[in-house]
């Protein structure tokens, strides 16, 4: 499980609370079904990797991870077992001998977690652990972990605000803003049906369409946003004429053209393309509109057919099941900041 959020949305201190560093001024934590709010750090068994790794640097790889096990007093031979072990593990069976500062920064991330696992912790828990790591090797170590925690078979509760990460790594992420739970789902969930106007623009991109209701004819909703009018098919929510109404479109759902597009075509605009970025896989378009406002429309490089310039006037259409309604509810965060009912593992 993810825990995603922007600086200062309360991932850390929701984990350090978890963790028994921090005490929670209200609510529960419970395990197996059981309170652990009175158990101190050390008694709740919950293994902890930080983001700078803190390991020992006088120590060699192997007497940091044997660490937790000599302070709980083990068996001098039980713990050269589990030291080799876990160095198997985390593939460093060659680096036992080594200072953490003749490692690598992706080696000494496996040494940390070697450390947190190898007194077995009943859950890993992982304050943005791959942060201080470029973006190539950042990708390299989220396959390891992966890896890892599919051959331990253990929760990890992990911390980030990478937004990628958390998709390409999770079972489930937890949305925070404000001190408060946005939304909880799995990696598709919460790209493909985001609940509010903040899950469609943290988790990807999102242009944000705000109108109102002109007509409703069961699940089609026609509606309009200044003197343009879009249609919009809905599957759970119920709208009538004069709602106002919400709608999240993903950028990589629009369609763009230099031409002008077919009469029958539906949710037409015209707009002018203001800035162009390539970054590799796709091309991200920046379109100013007449009425609408601005739009970020994405186009994959190896298939766009256009020859696209700044300035340049074009078409912009999607389907009306293209977008999807969401709920602006997080400014109504900012006054109170509580953390609520949460998450359970």
């Amino acid at each position: 499980m993810t825990i995603l959020g922007p600086s200062g949305s309360g991932k850390t201190t929701l984990l350090m609370i978890i963790a028994g560093f921090l005490e929670a001024t209200t609510g529960d934590i419970q395990f197996d079904g059981l309170s652990i709010m009175s158990l101190r750090p050390e008694k709740r068994n919950f293994g902890m990797v930080f983001q700078g790794y803190a390991l020992f640097p006088h120590m060699t790889v192997r007497q940091n991870i044997a660490y937790p096990l000599e302070v709980r007093k083990g068996a001098r031979d039980e713990i050269v077992k589990r030291v080799d072990e876990m160095l198997e593990l985390v593939q460093l069976e060659t680096f036992g001998d080594r200072l953490p500062r003749q490692l690598s920064g992706g080696q000494q991330q496996r040494v940390a977690l070697a450390r947190a696992l190898i007194f077995d912790p009943l859950v890993l828990l992982l304050d943005e652990p791959l942060g201080a790591l470029d973006k190539k090797l950042r990708s390299n170590v989220q396959t390891q972990l992966k890896h890892l925690h599919r051959k331990v078979g253990k929760t990890f509760v992990y911390v980030t605000h990478d937004q990628e990460e958390a998709l390409s790594m999770s079972d489930r992420v937890v949305i925070m803003n404000h001190g408060r739970v946005v939304q909880v789902g799995s990696p598709q969930e919460l790209y493909e049906r985001p609940s509010t106007v903040f899950a469609s623009k943290f988790i990807g991109k999102s242009n944000i369409l705000r109108g109102v209701v002109n007509q409703v004819d069961g699940n089609e909703v026609l509606y309009a946003i200044a003197d343009k009018y879009f249609q919009q098919h809905v599957s759970n929510e119920k709208f009538s004429k004069n709602d106002k109404i919400i709608l999240a479109l993903r950028p990589e759902k629009i369609k763009i053209a230099r031409c002008k597009v077919a009469s029958n075509e539906v949710n037409i605009l015209v707009g002018r393309i203001i800035d162009i970025t390539y970054f590799g896989s796709t091309i991200s378009v920046n379109v100013e509109t007449d009425s609408v406002g601005e739009f970020i429309v994405e186009v994959q490089a190896w298939n766009n057919q256009e020859t696209l310039e700044e300035g340049q006037k074009i078409s912009l259409t999607w389907s009306p099941d293209a977008a999807f309604t969401v709920k602006d509810i997080e400014s109504s965060f900012k006054e109170k900041k509580s953390f609520g009912n949460l998450i359970s593992t």
